[in-house]
């Protein structure tokens, strides 16, 4: 009798169980809300909507995944070398003319690196939020995972490098434009340029980016040679990021058809385009979203300006700030301030790159409920 009450508590559940201790899940990545998903398409603001949650979203993934940040060091890392590149250039072409630094092979040449760096860079991150190791998310370990598609992300590369090159040139933004200040046929990016030029020509990047300020001078000597090629490098070098953020944002969903569906480039490419046509509003409101905490940041120069070292002077209506030399403490300061914005811009950039995935996971649940 007591073998049949064992065999019925077993198959009806009556027996108690030992209670089992289950861990916790990993966090979910940048998931897209299901409840969202679930309705049908309420139109713009909900878009908007969907597009800025992602962003939030892709956010706490960073807060919790933290060894997330490599993307951040290394993207750093790469734009250091190109900043470092184009002053090289600069000071190459002070010497033989301008004709080698608008050359557009001499521009691709030194850009294709730069680009493949940081689309590996990009792929290595999808794959890392992808993985199912059931653990803390490891870019390192993405990283590794992207040298298995070397072939695509090359072929890649260079498509974007070549595009990015024919606007670098197209636009007159070559060293030797902004030196002479000379704004060619697109100005967009001649305004963008006096408005770069304007705002680094201002406490705390005037000194900060001068390398002028370090060396003393008599009065009425020369300036150094490197002295007026490194801040035309830093802003070439701005345009240049916001060029490639341009591209990538147009081409959001190559990245991730690439390394996650294994896709060919022609197909990934098309892909993208598709996709990007379908849920551009997503897209922007998350994009935008990103870059008004950049700007918004970047604004906050403007409060050196009532530290006392500028002066603001009214002549014929025109509106002159004329800064006097400050002390070694204050230049160190506006070297502080030039490095937390930098790194704000690339903590930004990682989240941007986390929200890429999500925008990818968004739309092709979206795809599979249509």
């Amino acid at each position: 009798m007591t073998r049949v009450s064992e065999i019925a508590e077993h198959w009806f559940g009556l027996c108690r169980k030992a209670p089992i201790l289950r861990t916790a899940p990993a966090l979910p990545v940048v998931q897209p809300d299901a409840d969202h998903l679930a309705r049908p398409d309420d139109g713009g603001p909900g878009r908007i909507r969907h597009g800025i949650s992602i962003a939030l979203s892709s956010t706490k993934t960073l807060i919790a995944n933290r060894q997330l940040l490599w993307f951040s060091l290394f993207t750093g890392l790469v734009l250091a070398g190109h900043l470092i590149t184009q002053w090289v250039l600069i000071l190459v072409n002070m010497n033989n003319g301008p004709d080698l630094i608008e050359s557009p092979v001499v521009a691709f040449a030194f850009e294709l690196p730069t680009v493949f760096c940081l689309v590996f860079l990009l792929a290595g991150l999808v794959l890392s939020l992808s993985s199912e190791t059931g653990g803390p998310v490891s870019f390192l370990h993405g990283f590794r995972m992207a040298g298995k598609y070397l072939i695509p992300l090359t072929g890649w590369s260079v498509v974007v490098a070549l595009v990015g090159t024919l606007i670098f040139i197209a636009g007159g933004i070559s060293s030797g434009a902004l030196n002479s200040m000379q704004l060619h046929s697109f100005d967009i990016y001649g305004n963008l340029e006096i408005f770069l030029s304007n705002m680094f020509s201002q406490y705390p990047f005037n000194w900060s980016l001068n390398p002028d300020v370090f060396i003393a001078h008599p009065p009425g000597g020369n300036l150094p040679v490197l002295a007026p090629g490194f801040p035309g490098a830093f802003i070439e070098t701005l345009i240049f990021s916001a060029i490639n953020v341009l591209l990538f944002v147009l081409t959001l969903f190559v990245a991730p058809l690439l390394v996650l569906e294994r896709k060919r480039l022609k197909e990934a490419v098309s892909g993208s385009f598709t996709l990007m046509k379908k849920y551009w509003a997503e897209v922007a409101a998350c994009v935008l979203g990103l870059g008004m905490v950049v700007f918004a940041a970047s604004l906050t120069f403007l409060l050196f300006q009532f530290t006392g070292i500028s002066q603001v002077s009214i002549v014929n209506g025109g509106t002159s700030i004329l800064s006097s030399r400050p002390g070694d403490a204050w230049i160190a300061l506006g070297l502080l301030y030039a490095l937390a914005l930098s790194s704000l811009a690339l903590i930004v950039a990682t989240v941007g790159g986390i929200a890429s995935l999500g925008l990818y996971r968004y739309a092709k649940i979206r795809e599979s409920m249509a």
